[in-house]
């Protein structure tokens, strides 16, 4: 049986609505920041679809020591508790250190733990305790069997508000690629809800040299895959000027694309609930 993950009014799991995550890579200014919620909190009311809004506020993994990271933990929370409070949206954003945990989940309705981090137990086990819901992306490195373990690890804290993100794995140099039958393995192996992060399967990692590259024009086509294999939600990131995004440019979706890209997924969803009945 799987678990159907509670975030303020948004329902995640077997049976649901599906549901969108989607945000900004990274906080870079509030103008910025607070636009891009509004108009997906308007797109979403609009279409019935629940969401989450996400942003960082540091980015720890940049590929260059010159990248952008954003504005940082303390006022990248202020700005993310805003867009909370005034938008109405549950907030996810990344954690990186053991540190940054409890002032995040003090504002945060979801923490996340980056990919590069999913096997750092002692990190895991921090923030596992602020029982807080916790959306683990899998490694680029791991089999999706692995993620049973890093299940047990939060479980062991006595969380079990977890959800899973496939994002890629790794195929060769600088290149991902997306193995579907990951979505129900997860799902079977750990009876938790799966999330598909659409915009990072198609980074090319490292691929520009001094940041990741990436093919927006795939992540579509991947996402609408993802859906009819299962997944209960689709992580996205999304930017006004993508090409101009301080951030994972490369691989982040035009605001204004979002509409039939999002009906489309909400179709695919509906054909499989309409199956199961």
């Amino acid at each position: 049986m799987q678990t159907i993950v509670h975030i303020e009014n948004v329902h995640i799991g077997q049976g649901m609505p599906l549901a969108i995550v989607a945000g900004p890579c990274v906080i870079e200014d509030e103008d910025t920041t607070r636009r891009i919620a509004e108009r997906l909190k308007d797109l979403a009311a609009r279409l019935q679809m629940p969401l989450i809004f996400k942003a960082s506020f540091d980015k720890a993994n940049r590929t260059s020591i010159h990248s952008y990271r954003g504005p940082g933990l303390e006022k990248g929370l202020r700005l993310l508790e805003t867009i909370r409070t005034q938008c109405e949206l549950p907030v996810l954003s990344d954690v990186h250190e053991i540190a940054q945990v409890v002032p995040a989940a003090q504002v945060l309705d979801v923490l996340q733990i980056p990919a590069f981090l999913c096997r750092q137990t002692d990190f895991l086990l921090a923030v596992a305790r602020t029982g807080k819901p916790v959306n683990i992306k899998k490694g680029q490195f791991l089999a999706p069997w692995d993620i049973a373990n890093i299940v047990d690890k939060i479980a062991s804290a006595g969380n079990r508000r977890i959800l899973l993100t496939e994002r890629g794995a790794m195929f060769g140099y600088n290149n991902l690629v997306v193995d579907f039958r990951s979505i129900p393995i997860m799902q079977q192996q750990t009876g938790m809800p799966v999330i598909f992060d659409a915009t990072h399967s198609v980074q090319l990692p490292g691929g520009a040299g001094s940041s990741s590259g990436g093919q927006r024009e795939h992540a579509p086509v991947l996402a609408r895959a993802a859906v009819a294999a299962g997944a209960d939600a689709v992580f996205m990131e999304v930017h006004p000027d993508p090409d101009k995004a301080l951030c994972d440019g490369p691989n982040s979706l035009p605001l204004d694309t979002l509409e039939p890209f999002w009906r489309q997924l909400q179709a695919i969803r509906r054909i499989l609930h309409d199956g199961d009945d």
